[in-house]
């Protein structure tokens, strides 16, 4: 992975992470660094939530919701830096 492609987020927090879709590299940077100022759990899903449907406005909200869990469970929780199923943005 080219060094450009690593976020200040990540390299911060000691994590690089191999994501190529944009809309999940801005979901996982955000929940990462609202967490890491103290937002609660539940307040951050929901902003990253909001954020995905931005890069995503033709998602319904129970998409949404599904696929930030499901990067924030892969990426954030169990620390999985490999690829995972989500939207066809590519």
């Amino acid at each position: 992975m080219a060094q450009a492609d690593i976020t200040r987020a990540d390299i911060t927090l000691g994590h690089e992470v191999q994501i190529s879709r944009r809309c999940e590299r801005a979901v996982v940077t955000a929940y990462r660094e609202l967490r890491g100022f103290g937002t609660p759990d539940f307040d951050a899903f929901r902003a990253c939530t909001t954020l995905y449907r931005i890069h995503h406005p033709e998602a319904s909200l129970n998409e949404a919701r599904r696929l930030v869990a499901e990067w924030i469970d892969h990426h954030v929780i169990r620390d999985d830096p490999g690829p995972t199923p989500g939207c066809a943005c590519g």
